[in-house]
C-alpha cells in the first residue's frame, strides 16, 4: 500500500524533502518531527494546502484558559472518532480520519489500526477559541485499563462518550469508578444519535440508574436515529442544524438560530420544559443560583440569561454534582463543535483543581511522570505533567522515586506520533521529554535534591502540627498509579538463546512503558514468564516484540494465574545453622500464621510481633523479617502450587539471632518458618472469578445461556436494552478460555461480552484435586 506521510502546513515555510521515515521543517529554530510507522496507511496530504494550522501556533494562554482532558469510555463508543472531528475543526488537520480506514490521528500504532481499537493512549494539543486544550484519546478495552488509570492522574476534566443505543456498558461504569476517585469533573456525550435504535432517552436514564448521578440536559436532539439531523441548545434556546452543502459533508457548516414556537410547536414545549427543569435541577444543587430564582426571577425562567445560567452550571460541574449532558454524532460530523465549547465552558482550568502538595513546593518545579514511550532514534520519551514551576530543556531535573539526579535534553509538545520542539512549559501543560533514562510511569519530578527537601520539610510543618517521618512525607507529595495484579501468564521464548539478550532489552523497554506488564523468571525452569490482564494484552505484547523489535519468539500456552491461601492457623518452627567463612550465621524462628477475613483481598500479609520480640530484636534486622516473610507470600511461593498467598496474618513468637548473622539469613530462615506453617494450615486454592458482560439478542439467549451452565457461569441478572438483552454472570476466568469463538458460533457473530475481574473465590475439593493433577502432569 502506497504510504504517504502526514504533512503539518507551517506558515511561510517550504517543505525541504520528503522521506519515507521522517519529514523536517526548518526555519529559524524550529523543526517539526515525524515518527512513522512501517507498514501502516497514513492519512493522504496530498491535497492543496488549505489553512490548516502548524503545531507551533498553539497558543500559551494564561493558566485559566487551559483544559487538560480525556475521553473516555466502552469500547467502540466513538471515542478516537470524536477525537479526529474535535483537530479537524480546531484546524489542525485537513482531512477526516476514519477508525475502519486505519488512518486517525491517535490511532497510530500499527497494531490500532489492523484491529480498529485503541490500545494505548495518545496525547494532542489544540486551541479552540482562544483556549488551550490537552486532550488524550485513552483505550475502551479492559486489558489496557491502566492506561486510563494513569491519564485520569494527571487530567483536570474527562468526557465520557456513550454509544445513544446502548447507554451505559461494562467498561463504562469502570472509567467511570476510575474518575471518581481521582474526583475529576466531567461531561456526557451521548454519541451515535444517528445509528439504528439510538434513543436519547434511554442513554439519560442509564446514567442516572447506574451511574447514580445527576444527568443536566443541556441539549435535545432534533430526530434520532436515521432522522437525527441536528439539535436545540436548552441554555440558549437555539436549534442547530447541519446542512450539507455538497456530497462531502464535513460537518463545517450549519445553521444556529433562535428556536420560534412556529418553527415545531412540539419541539418548542419540550425544549421549554427542559430549560425549566434544568434550572430546577441547578437551583437545587447551587444556593448561589437559588437565591438568584427565588429572587427576581421567580415569576419567569425565561428571563434568566445564559451567561448566569451557564456559571451556575460550571459551579455545579466543578463540585461533582451533577453531570452535564450533550449529544451528536461524531462519524457523522454532528454535534462536535457544541462538545469543544462545553469543554472550555464547563470543566476545570488547572488552577481550579486543589493539590495540597502545590502549597509546599510554591514555585518550584512540580512534575509527574505518568507515561513513558521508546523511540529507536531518541530512546525514552516520558509525558509529563507540569503543576507548578517552569520546565526548560537542557536542564537537570530530580527524581525524587528513583532518588536520582537526570538532564532533559529536550521538551516536546505531543500530537500523537508527531511532536515539536519547544522553548518551555508552563504549569498547567503536558508535554514529552528527551532525556531521562530513569523515570517511570508515577515518578516524582522536581527542580534538585534541595527542592524536594525543602517541600518534605514544610509538608511536615504543616500536617497539624505533627511531625511526620520523612518516607510518611514523600508519601504526600505526589502519588503515583494503582497497578492492579496480571490474571493471565505464560512463558515466551527467543528463538535461539543468541537473541535471549535481545528479548530481555525488549520486554525491559515494555515493561517501563507498560507497568500492567509483568516479566519474571521461573527459577525451577529458568524459563521467562510474561504476566498481563488478558489474552489480547498478551497477544499485542507479543505482537509488538515481533514487529517492533524484529524478535521472533514463541509464547508457551496461556495459564491462569491462581492464588492460596489457608484455612486454618498454624505455628512452625525453623532454625539455621551455618558457617560461611569465618562466620557462623545462627537464627532461631517461631511463627504462627492466620486466615484473615477482609472485604478485600491482598497478598501483601499484615505482620505483627510478640511483645518479647519487639524488646528483644535489634531494629536493623526488623528489615530482613518482613523482606522474609513478604517474600514467601507474594512472590509466588505459595506450598501447594508456588502461587501468591494471599489474605493472612503471620504473628512473630519468637526470634533468637546471632550477633555475626547476616540479614539474607534472618531472611532465609524466616521464609522457610513461613513455608512450613503455611504447609501446616491447610491450603486453599483460590481462582480468578470475573465479572462477564454479553449482549446477546433474545433469539440466541438460551443458547448462551446453556453455554453458561456449562462453564460454572452463576447467572446474576438478565437486562433489557432496546432490542437486545444483557447478560450479567459471574464466571471462573479458568472456564473462559477461547470464549469469543465460542460466542461467535452460537450467536452468528452477533453477540458482543466484556470480562473483568471481580475477586478470587475457593475452588471446591473435586475442582482443587483436578487442577492439582493437571499441573503435576497426571492428566
Amino acid at each position: 500500500m502506497l504510504r504517504i506521510m502526514r504533512k503539518f502546513v507551517v506558515n511561510a515555510l517550504k517543505s525541504s524533502s520528503l522521506c519515507n521515515e521522517r519529514m523536517y521543517f526548518q526555519k529559524a529554530k524550529m523543526r517539526v518531527i515525524s515518527v512513522t510507522q512501517h507498514n501502516c496507511s497514513l492519512r493522504n496530504y496530498c491535497s492543496p494546502p488549505g489553512d490548516v494550522k502548524s503545531l507551533r501556533s498553539v497558543i500559551n494562554p494564561h493558566i485559566s484558559r487551559i483544559r487538560n482532558i480525556g475521553i473516555m469510555a466502552h469500547i467502540d463508543a466513538g471515542k478516537t472518532t470524536t477525537t479526529e472531528r474535535m483537530l479537524y475543526y480546531s484546524g489542525y488537520i485537513r482531512t477526516l480520519g476514519d477508525v475502519d480506514d486505519g488512518d486517525t490521528v491517535t490511532d497510530f500504532m500499527v497494531q490500532e489500526r489492523e484491529r480498529g481499537i485503541t490500545i494505548q493512549s495518545a496525547a494532542v494539543t489544540f486551541d479552540w477559541k482562544d483556549y488551550r486544550i490537552n486532550l488524550i484519546d485513552t483505550p475502551g478495552h479492559v486489558d489496557f485499563t491502566v492506561e486510563v488509570e494513569r491519564c485520569l492522574r494527571v487530567l483536570d476534566g474527562a468526557v465520557a462518550v456513550f454509544d445513544a443505543s446502548a447507554g451505559v456498558e461494562a467498561q463504562t461504569l469502570t472509567v467511570w469508578r476510575q474518575a471518581d476517585k481521582h474526583q475529576i469533573p466531567r461531561i456526557c456525550f451521548l454519541n451515535k444519535m444517528d445509528k439504528n435504535r439510538a434513543s436519547f432517552t434511554y442513554a439519560v436514564e442509564s446514567i442516572k440508574q447506574k451511574l447514580k448521578t445527576k444527568p443536566l440536559l443541556l441539549q435535545l436532539p432534533i430526530g434520532e436515529a436515521k432522522t437525527f439531523r441536528g439539535l436545540v441548545d436548552v441554555v440558549t434556546k437555539e436549534q442547530i442544524v447541519w446542512k450539507p452543502t455538497s456530497d462531502l459533508d464535513d460537518g463545517k457548516n450549519f445553521e444556529r438560530k433562535l428556536l420560534l414556537e412556529a418553527d415545531d410547536p412540539n419541539l418548542f414545549q419540550e425544549v421549554q420544559d427542559a430549560r425549566n427543569t434544568l434550572i430546577e435541577q441547578v437551583a437545587d444543587l447551587d444556593d448561589e443560583f437559588a437565591e438568584l430564582v427565588l429572587g427576581e426571577y421567580s415569576e419567569n425562567f425565561d428571563l434568566i440569561s445564559a451567561d448566569k445560567l451557564r456559571s451556575a452550571l460550571r459551579r455545579v460541574t466543578l463540585a461533582r454534582k451533577a453531570v452535564p449532558v450533550l449529544c451528536g454524532s461524531a462519524l457523522k460530523n454532528k454535534g462536535v463543535q457544541p462538545l469543544l465549547d462545553a469543554i472550555t465552558m464547563y470543566l476545570p482550568a488547572p488552577n481550579e483543581r486543589s493539590y495540597e502538595f502545590l502549597q509546599w513546593y510554591k514555585d518550584d518545579l512540580c512534575a509527574l511522570a505518568f507515561k513513558v514511550l521508546h523511540d529507536k532514534c531518541r530512546g525514552p520519551l516520558v509525558f509529563v505533567r507540569i503543576y507548578s514551576g517552569l520546565l526548560k530543556p537542557q536542564s537537570a531535573v530530580y527524581n525524587i522515586n528513583k532518588s536520582c539526579t537526570e538532564r532533559m535534553s529536550r521538551l516536546l509538545l505531543p500530537f500523537a506520533d508527531q511532536q515539536i520542539e519547544i522553548p518551555s512549559l508552563m504549569p498547567g501543560n503536558i508535554a514529552l521529554t528527551v532525556g531521562l533514562k530513569q523515570s517511570a510511569t508515577g515518578d516524582t519530578i522536581v527542580s534538585s535534591k534541595a527542592s524536594a527537601v525543602a517541600a518534605a520539610c514544610r509538608a511536615g510543618r504543616d500536617a497539624r502540627g505533627e511531625k511526620r517521618s520523612t518516607s510518611d512525607v514523600e508519601s504526600l507529595l505526589l502519588a503515583g498509579v494503582e497497578i492492579p495484579d496480571p490474571v493471565f501468564f505464560c512463558t515466551i521464548e527467543p528463538p535461539s538463546m543468541a537473541k535471549q539478550q535481545e528479548l530481555d532489552n525488549a520486554l525491559s523497554c515494555l515493561q517501563r512503558e507498560d507497568p500492567s506488564l509483568k516479566v519474571k523468571l521461573d527459577p525451577d525452569t529458568g524459563q521467562t514468564i510474561l504476566c498481563g490482564m488478558g489474552e489480547l494484552h498478551i497477544e499485542i505484547i507479543h505482537d509488538r516484540i515481533k514487529r517492533e523489535y524484529g524478535i521472533e519468539t514463541y509464547l508457551g500456552p496461556l495459564q491462569i494465574a491462581y492464588r492460596e491461601t489457608i484455612l486454618n492457623a498454624a505455628q512452625a518452627t525453623d532454625i539455621l545453622d551455618k558457617t560461611v567463612g569465618d562466620k557462623r550465621h545462627f537464627v532461631t524462628a517461631e511463627l504462627e500464621v492466620r486466615p484473615r477475613s477482609g472485604e478485600r483481598a491482598t497478598t501483601k500479609p499484615v505482620i505483627e510481633y510478640a511483645a518479647s520480640v519487639i524488646e528483644a530484636l535489634p531494629r536493623e534486622f526488623q528489615g530482613a523479617v518482613e523482606n522474609g516473610i513478604t517474600s514467601s507470600c507474594i512472590q509466588g511461593k505459595g506450598p501447594l502450587l508456588g502461587f501468591p498467598v494471599q489474605d493472612i496474618d503471620v504473628t512473630v513468637q519468637s526470634l533468637m539471632v546471632h550477633p555475626d548473622t547476616s540479614h539474607t539469613m534472618v531472611s532465609a530462615c524466616v521464609s522457610r518458618c513461613v513455608q512450613k506453617a503455611l504447609k501446616k494450615g491447610g491450603v486453599q486454592i483460590l481462582e480468578p472469578l470475573m465479572n462477564l458482560e454479553i449482549t446477546v439478542s433474545e433469539d440466541h439467549l438460551s443458547a448462551a445461556l446453556a453455554d453458561l451452565a456449562q462453564r460454572r457461569g452463576s447467572i446474576q441478572e438478565i437486562q433489557s436494552r432496546q432490542d437486545n438483552r444483557v447478560v450479567v454472570a459471574a464466571v471462573p476466568l479458568a472456564e473462559m478460555m477461547g470464549y469469543s469463538t465460542v460466542l461467535r458460533s452460537l450467536t452468528s457473530g452477533s453477540a458482543t461480552f466484556t470480562l473483568e475481574l471481580a475477586s478470587y473465590q475457593a475452588l471446591n475439593s473435586q475442582e482443587q484435586s483436578a487442577l492439582l493433577q493437571r499441573r503435576m502432569g497426571l492428566v
